[in-house]
């Protein structure tokens, strides 16, 4: 095996040139099959436009992944990521209900719990709770891969926004897994990073194709199990030593998914709707409303979630109750702003 460093910049390159390549075929086949997400009531966007951007997406990771990595070390979360990959595909054709997704993905998060290891088994004194008993560990682990996959899902509404965020989120946890010598989870962010980037050359307004959830929800599976690493072992280099500080740190790259899903989903059970069931209830939605259009949209949300990653070096010397609360409010706040504009508005 080459030089690990090479590796995770060969694993890059080789995602981001098989998505780049793949994409155009995948749109001319998805054109001649009809596999097409037509505007409907929901749809943020005009006319057909093909769907199964995630095929590519995929392709160019699992291929790189095969090629650079140690697959030793990764093979049971290799086939977490196939499983999703496969009710995505079957979800995109036969539109499944929520209910069958999750049976999909709590399958998947399994895997990852029992045959890889990978699991949530202590909060770092997050509420005062530090260790988790093993069925809690597992029931908790279960739940945050749900949210952080659908959170990515909810938020692909918007030409290049699931990409583009998915990017900043990739490169953030893979720069934490490179300083702290983690190989194998930094090839698979920069792996991520790269046919996400290969993706948004024909994802960015106007789009030519969708991921779809065959695209969304493998990226949210992926940044799940990155989430849950940096949960496990925080952040511990020669210059910051910050063990405990993972929860935080995870919450603020994924803080535009986590925030605007849990406010989303609260507003629907509340209302006594499911809580993955279709809407335009969305933080992308407001703004589409308020006037800005695809591309300042997602170039918005992307500035807010880079100032947001920012703001957590100021947060790090906290307490981590604390510094969690700040940026609750802080993330919940600015997400508020379009819908009381839109409030006062229509008054």
């Amino acid at each position: 095996m080459l030089n690990p460093d090479l590796n995770i910049v060969f694993s890059f390159i080789t995602a981001f040139l098989i998505t780049f390549v793949v994409i155009p075929k995948v749109i001319f086949f998805a054109e001649k099959l009809r596999l097409l997400d037509a505007a409907g009531k929901r749809a943020s966007h005009k006319g057909s436009t093909p769907i199964f951007g995630g095929i590519a997406i995929f392709a160019g990771i699992i291929f790189s992944l095969l090629f650079w990595a140690e697959l030793e070390g990764i093979q049971f979360i290799l086939v977490s990521f196939l499983i999703v990959f496969f009710v995505g595909v079957i979800d995109d054709l036969l539109a499944l209900s929520p209910n069958k997704k999750l049976i999909g993905q709590i399958i998947s998060v399994l895997i990852l719990i029992y045959l890889q290891h990978l699991e949530i088994d202590n909060m770092h004194g997050v509420l005062g709770i530090n260790e988790l008993p093993g069925w809690v560990s597992t029931l908790f682990t279960v739940f945050v891969v749900i949210v952080i996959t659908n959170g990515f899902n909810l938020i692909d509404g918007v030409d290049g926004l699931a990409g583009g965020i998915g990017v900043i989120s990739s490169f953030s946890f893979g720069m934490i897994a490179l300083f702290m010598g983690q190989t194998d989870m930094a090839i698979i962010a920069f792996t991520l990073m790269g046919a996400l980037l290969g993706f948004l050359k024909y994802n960015f307004h106007p789009a030519k194709i969708f991921m779809g959830d065959t695209g969304s929800l493998v990226v949210g599976m992926i940044l799940s199990v990155l989430a849950i690493n940096t949960i496990r072992y925080g952040l511990v280099t020669e210059s910051f030593k910050l063990p405990n500080k993972g929860p935080l740190i995870s919450i603020v790259i994924l803080a535009i998914p986590l925030f605007d899903s849990l406010r989303v989903f609260v507003a629907r059970i509340m209302k006594g709707r499911h809580p993955l069931s279709p809407g335009r209830g969305h933080i992308h939605h407001a703004l589409l409303n308020l006037g800005f259009g695809h591309k300042y949209t997602s170039i918005t949300l992307y500035i807010y979630s880079f100032l947001i990653i920012c703001l957590s070096y100021f947060l790090l010397e906290l307490s981590l109750n604390i510094s969690i609360a700040i940026l609750a409010v802080i993330s919940f706040v600015l997400l508020f702003i379009p819908f009381y504009i839109l409030k006062i508005r229509s008054k």
